[in-house]
Order: structure tokens, then sequence, then C-alpha cells
């Protein structure tokens, strides 16, 4: 079954952000740099130290997080927060991706990735959904 947390994006400042959270939340925070990824070898010099995953992990609480890596694209009040849905099977996910697709802005369709599995979509309504799951687990 899949997870539904908060996904937020921030422009370089993650780690300073989810440090801030986890003095407020407690709880364990692991925190991922573009560098220390196979993602870096796609990635520019300036992107290296941007986190890549945050992950807090409080009691009942969990946030994702990380920094704005599309370079294409501005981070905007609105467009920082997304809906994230985590683990469950692929094919759970793919369900769930191909329904919200219906009229939307598919930005990633669901392709593996060295993480897992990995899609993105703004839905007809505005609202931007993020899929993860590991490598197409059936």
């Amino acid at each position: 079954m899949a997870k539904l947390m908060p996904y937020l994006l921030f422009d370089g400042k993650c780690k300073e952000a989810m440090e801030f959270y986890q003095s407020c939340l407690g709880g364990e925070l692991t925190l991922t740099k573009v560098k220390d990824t196979p993602a870096k070898d796609q990635m520019s010099a300036a992107q290296q130290e941007k986190v890549l995953n945050a992950y807090l992990r409080a009691s009942q609480m969990e946030i994702s997080a990380s920094d704005w890596l599309a370079p294409n694209e501005t981070p905007v009040r609105g467009n920082t927060v997304c809906i994230f849905l985590s683990g469950g099977t692929f094919q759970d996910l793919k369900t769930v991706f191909d329904k919200l697709a219906q009229g939307a802005h598919v930005a990633n369709p669901l392709q593996e990735a060295f993480f897992g599995v990995y899609g993105a979509l703004n839905d007809k309504f505005g609202m931007r959904w993020m899929f993860q799951t590991s490598k197409s687990n059936g």
C-alpha cells in the first residue's frame, strides 16, 4: 500500500529547512545530495551540493523534500508543495497515475530511475502529484 505525504521543494535551502523541521518535530532525518548519487552525471556542477532527497520521520509524521532541480523551470509559491504517493506496487501506482493523467500535464511519465520507479504530473486542477516505488515490483 502506498503512503501519502507532503513533498516540499526548496530553492537551495532544503537542508536548512529540513534540519529546522527536525529541531521542531524531532525524529530522524536523512539527506542525500546530488553528488552522492548516480544522478550527479546528469546534473551541472552548480547542482552537486543540492539535496536530491530528504526524508524526516517523526512519530506518525513524515515529510519528504528536495531542492528545486529543474533548471528550465522556476519555483514559485504554489508549485513547491506536492502530493507524494510512495511505495506500494508498480501496478497500483500506475493505475492511479493513469487515472490522474486524464486531462493532466504529465511532467515525468512513470519510468525506472536509479532509485526505483518515478513519475510526476500536474492534474487537470493544477495540483502536482509525484509517484515513487521500488523498481517494477509487480
